[in-house]
C-alpha cells in the first residue's frame, strides 16, 4: 500500500495538482492533514482524504479521521494542534493507542518527521508551501508492506526523495 502524505499547503493549489499528478497511477491514497485553506468542494482538494486544521474554515471537514485501510494497517488523522504536537507527542500517542491505529498522520508544526513507537508510525510530512525545519518544501510517501513501513520525504517541485527511512514493527 502506497500513501501519499501532504499537510500544511495553505492554499496552494498548484502544489496539490503536482503531487496528485505526480503520483496519481502508482499510489492507493491521497491524505491532506490539514490547513488546505480550501473549502471541502475546491476542485484541487478533490481525492485527498482531509480533515480540519487550525486555519481551515470549512466544518465540512473533520477535525481527525480514523481509516480501516485493510487487514493490518488502521490509519488515525489529524491536524495536531487539538494535540499539542508541537510540544509533546504523548496525546496524540494516546489517541492512536485509543483507536487502534498502526500510522497516525498529522502536521501543524510543519516540520518534517517520522518516528515508530511501540508498532505505532508517527509521520509529520512537513509542509507544502512554509517549511520550518528545512528549507525545502516537502510531502511524504508510506509504504506499507509485510513488516516494514518505509517512509519518503520528497521536495515538492522536483519531486527529488529528500530522505528515506525504514521502520520494523
Amino acid at each position: 500500500m502506497k500513501i501519499v502524505v501532504v499537510s500544511d499547503s495553505h492554499a496552494d493549489v498548484k502544489s496539490l495538482k503536482l503531487i496528485r499528478e505526480r503520483h496519481l497511477h502508482d499510489a492507493d491514497l491521497f491524505i491532506h492533514c490539514g490547513d488546505s485553506q480550501l473549502m471541502s468542494n475546491h476542485p484541487d482538494i478533490q481525492g485527498y482524504l482531509t480533515v480540519r486544521g487550525n486555519c481551515d474554515l470549512d466544518q465540512q471537514y473533520p477535525l481527525h479521521r480514523v481509516e480501516k485501510l485493510n487487514h493490518r494497517e488502521t490509519l488515525f488523522m489529524t491536524h495536531g494542534h487539538q494535540y499539542d504536537v508541537k510540544y509533546s507527542m504523548q496525546r496524540l500517542y494516546y489517541k492512536a493507542l485509543e483507536v487502534g491505529a498502526s500510522i497516525v498522520c498529522y502536521g501543524h508544526s510543519h516540520c518534517i518527521g517520522a518516528e515508530m513507537n511501540e508498532g505505532i508510525l508517527f509521520l509529520n510530512p512537513g509542509s507544502v508551501v512554509l517549511p520550518r525545519n528545512t528549507k525545502e518544501k516537502t510531502y511524504a510517501i508510506i509504504t506499507a508492506e509485510t513488516d516494514e513501513l518505509e517512509v519518503i520525504y520528497l521536495e515538492v517541485s522536483t519531486g527529488d526523495a529528500l530522505i528515506r527511512q525504514t521502520f520494523n514493527r
